[in-house]
């Protein structure tokens, strides 16, 4: 009699659904900045019309409704004034003729300052106008965790030589005149480590080898990351029974900081940012570990994880490390509470990074600057800073990263770092 064991079909996937957790993300669209016009703001809230619903309704009132609404937006001039007068006190609850929301309440956010938004910065949005997380952004940064990872123990995978760290650091000093150039400063990576990390593989698929293009031979092809689910703002009850609000869409003042020669904060700029409070929402990772028997590394290299434990633990290993770094930063940093009218206070952020262990999965999204996106804290200080003065805004004699984003509340107190989320 076949007992169930033999009968039982091999698991060739492993699937986990993910709890992502935050206390405040924002992720960047394919608009960079909204113009005046895109949006309109309150003194509490900020709102997102449906604009080509908002045209017509303004026509359809008569008069000279359109034609202002035209020239409003030639000018780059706020229109609330003239959404009074067509649509009355209340023209955020204005429908158009099929009865929808001309201002989507999936497009409003609390308005975190008392500040005149003057432009805005927009999170990503899936086609349904829903706020989310793109599995892209999850995959991305994983893979530069991997990337830190194995350059970091080269001996222990069996990384090839010419791809140590002070092999890659001699090449990119010989190199950074390139990086001036935008188009060759995003191939620069691939070509010194990346395709080797990654994709130069040879595949062996039913007694068959492939070695095709880096693409089909990149290793993260056996790894699925799913979108998040819909950032929707709600209640969650605690285990105590407590509810809290989760997924608050905000437009929040970012303090964009750096410092003097004495360490004193200096205040670079104000930047306006819509971004999510309190991140609750889950997504799945799938690894096709039959797939993954399939690739053998062309000169030796060992695979970096075998299943999804293993690949959370290298993000982890990667987050201490900025962490870390963070940690030491604003513990140099020294408040100027008379900074350009600014109150540079960082004591709640030195306070938030005061924990030795990280406790955070990984960073994503907007604020994890050149730590986060990139493998540069495994680099010699002088030479990321030669890196960041060739590619970015010049900074001499002043580490890389030199600026920092941090967020506001209400209060004008500086109270958030953005992107740090936990899986669970």
């Amino acid at each position: 009699m076949l007992t169930s064991v033999i009968l039982r079909k091999p698991e060739v996937y492993q699937s986990k659904k993910i709890q992502l957790t935050s206390p405040i993300l924002h992720i960047g669209s394919s608009v960079s900045r909204l113009n005046p016009f895109e949006y309109v703001q309150t003194s509490k809230k900020v709102y997102l019309p449906n604009q080509e619903a908002l045209a017509k309704a303004l026509h359809k009132k008569g008069g000279s409704y359109l034609n202002d609404y035209i020239q409003a937006i030639g000018d780059r001039q706020d229109i609330s004034n003239l959404l009074k007068d067509a649509f009355g006190e209340q023209w955020w609850s204005t429908t158009d003729t099929n009865g929808e929301l001309i201002f989507p309440k999936n497009a409003i956010s609390q308005k975190l300052t008392d500040d005149r938004i003057t432009d805005l910065r927009p999170m990503i949005r899936n086609g349904m106008g829903h706020l989310y997380i793109p599995g892209s952004s999850i995959k991305g940064a994983m893979r530069t965790a991997i990337a830190y990872y194995l350059l970091k123990h080269g001996d222990r995978y069996n990384i090839p030589k010419n791809q140590e760290i002070s092999e890659i650091e001699k090449k990119l000093r010989s190199r950074l005149g390139e990086l001036s150039n935008k188009h060759r400063q995003k191939s620069t990576d691939d070509d010194l480590f990346m395709d080797t990390l990654f994709s130069e593989y040879i595949l062996t698929y039913h007694g068959k080898k492939y070695n095709g293009s880096s693409q089909n031979t990149d290793f993260l092809r056996v790894l699925s990351v799913s979108d998040s689910e819909p950032l929707i703002e709600g209640k969650m009850t605690t285990k105590k029974g407590q509810q809290i609000p989760i997924n608050i869409p905000v437009v929040a003042e970012v303090i964009v900081s750096s410092r003097f020669p004495d360490y004193l904060a200096k205040y670079k700029a104000s930047l306006y940012v819509e971004m999510v409070r309190n991140v609750q929402t889950t997504f799945t990772l799938t690894l096709d570990t039959e797939m993954l028997s399939w690739f053998k590394h062309k000169q030796g290299m060992k695979l970096p994880f075998q299943n999804l434990e293993e690949l959370v633990k290298i993000c982890q290993e990667f987050s201490q490390e900025q962490w870390d770094y963070e940690h030491d930063y604003w513990n140099r940093i020294k408040n100027n509470p008379r900074a350009a009218g600014k109150n540079l206070d960082f004591n709640d952020i030195r306070q938030f990074y005061e924990p030795e262990n990280c406790p955070f999965s990984m960073r994503l999204g907007w604020g994890s600057g050149m730590t986060g996106t990139t493998v540069d804290l495994l680099f010699d200080d002088e030479l990321r800073a030669d890196i960041r003065d060739t590619c970015g805004l010049k900074a001499p004699d002043f580490e890389a990263p030199k600026s920092r984003r941090t967020v506001m509340n209400p209060d004008g107190e500086i109270k958030f770092v953005p992107g740090w989320v936990k899986f669970k």
